[in-house]
């Protein structure tokens, strides 16, 4: 496993994160397809022996039950300070209108339900994970400030927002002198290309980390176009990222399998080699329903696509409606 600094911090994370989105209870939150405990536990264990420190989650994942078997598993498996814990807040957890958002009283809140869940007394990031257009950028940078000098969090995230409003966060903490962001989760694969525009610029030159989701294209890169799955089926907001660029986009598909078939390595490596080359990119975030998975992710550590290889498998992109943001 290699390992990388988490942007411009002294943090160090493996380079590749697993996502634990696809673990949780399937009777809870809007994941059916989300494997139970019992599934879990040795894809997490499994992560952990391959050299994978870093681990991402959600308060809002299969309604908390994702951050509790990340938080169970890993107590049992490895020593809390040689992993790096990351969740985050924005979405609804209870009825009413400050069950929630980002504010003072949100996160509040939030950050100590997920710690009880985690069984953890902090996390290493504590992420926003949408923009709060309802919540002044002020109140939530101040509340993530005293979240982190409460000791509750070591570090501070975002995820998708438009580089604008990523701009503004980071100004207003800089202002204030409260604790700026040190990273980005944003959307980035050979099917969605533009944050290439104008917020990995700003990241890269502000020294965040970057920490990409569905690198994949929640496995769209790694199967044939017309090939079909339970996730595919039932997952309502991944049709919605790909609905409206599907001749273009199965164009990119077959370059990832020609590649892959050259190289005589699984697509899954090809698609995931691309991500880990493309700067400032810092550790991207995989998913694992199948121990496989896990290997494939590694594999492609080693893999270095060369200039034509990557002019071909980018050649057939065309530009996308800007989606993944709500």
């Amino acid at each position: 496993m290699d390992y990388i600094k988490f942007g411009r911090t002294g943090l160090d994370v493996s380079r590749l994160c697993l996502g634990c989105m696809s673990y949780g209870a399937p009777d809870r939150g809007a994941h059916p397809w989300t494997l139970d405990e019992e599934s879990s536990r040795p894809l997490i264990k499994k992560a952990l022996d391959l050299g994978i420190n870093f681990f991402d989650t959600a308060n809002i994942y299969s309604d908390g039950t994702s951050e509790e078997i990340l938080g169970r598993a890993l107590k049992d498996y490895a020593p809390r300070d040689e992993v790096v814990i990351a969740t985050k807040v924005h979405g609804r957890m209870r009825p009413g209108p400050n069950g929630q958002g980002l504010s003072r009283k949100a996160i509040l809140t939030e950050i100590d339900a997920s710690l009880r869940r985690l069984g953890t007394e902090y996390v290493d990031l504590y992420q926003i994970h949408r923009w709060d257009y309802k919540t002044p950028i002020e109140e939530t940078m101040e509340a993530l400030h005293d979240v982190v000098k409460a000791g509750k969090a070591r570090y501070i995230g975002a995820s998708s927002m438009y580089a604008w409003q990523f701009a503004k966060a980071l100004h207003v903490a800089d202002m204030n002198r409260w604790t700026r962001f040190v990273s980005m989760q944003n959307y980035v694969n050979l099917l969605y290309r533009e944050e290439e525009r104008e917020m990995l610029p700003l990241c890269r030159d502000e020294g965040i980390a970057v920490i990409p989701w569905s690198p994949m294209a929640r496995g769209r890169l790694t199967r044939d176009w017309d090939e079909t799955s339970a996730r595919v089926e039932t997952d309502e907001f991944g049709k919605g990222l790909y609905r409206n660029t599907a001749d273009a986009d199965r164009k990119v598909v077959e370059r990832v399998a020609e590649i892959a078939r050259e190289r005589n390595v699984p697509r899954a490596q090809i698609a995931l080699a691309w991500v880990l080359q493309k700067s400032p990119v810092t550790a991207p975030i995989i998913g694992a329903t199948k121990p496989a998975h896990l290997d494939d992710a590694v594999g492609a550590l080693s893999i270095r696509l060369d200039a034509e290889e990557i002019k071909r498998l980018e050649e057939p992109y065309v530009p996308h409606a800007v989606v993944g943001f709500s």
